[in-house]
């Protein structure tokens, strides 16, 4: 778990023209996962995701950064459109694909971070993250932060 640090303040716009902003998550517990179209781990993070996503919504957001140039456009779209992809998908920024962006060091594929209500940054994980503690991880955000009982 990641030690008490303020908020993280990300704006970025996903493919459908909407924006992914620590405001639009803020309220609740939120994954963000930092992949690569061409990166065949990044493809089986994304499949925990979808999951994460199925058996925990509507009280988790979950949120996908592709760690891509903007001219790589077209191929994230039909990354996204063949993987049916449910939640936000946003290309990063420079300064993120390099890991100066607001998820300081997280420039590697895959990885994630777990956000909590507020937007502060309690659990992060570099490289593949199976299903069972990914969720285990989410779980604890969410009685770490009073979303969730323990053991409920």
């Amino acid at each position: 778990m990641v030690p008490d640090a303020p908020p993280i303040a990300f704006a970025w716009t996903d493919l459908r023209g909407k924006p992914l902003t620590a405001e639009t998550m803020r309220g609740r517990v939120t994954v963000v996962c930092f992949i690569a179209t061409y990166d065949v781990t990044s493809q089986a993070q994304v499949r925990f995701l979808q999951r994460l996503h199925k058996e925990h919504s509507p009280r988790l957001n979950v949120a996908l950064i592709v760690l891509e140039q903007p001219e790589n456009r077209p191929m994230i779209e039909a990354y996204a459109d063949a993987l049916e992809l449910p939640f936000p998908v946003a290309i990063a920024d420079p300064a993120t694909i390099r890991g100066e962006g607001p998820f300081q060091g997280l420039h590697h594929v895959p990885s994630v971070s777990i956000l909590d209500r507020d937007g502060r940054e309690r659990f992060r994980h570099i490289g593949l993250i199976e299903w069972t503690p990914l969720e285990e991880a989410v779980e604890r955000v969410e009685v770490m932060t009073g979303v969730k009982k323990q053991g409920a």
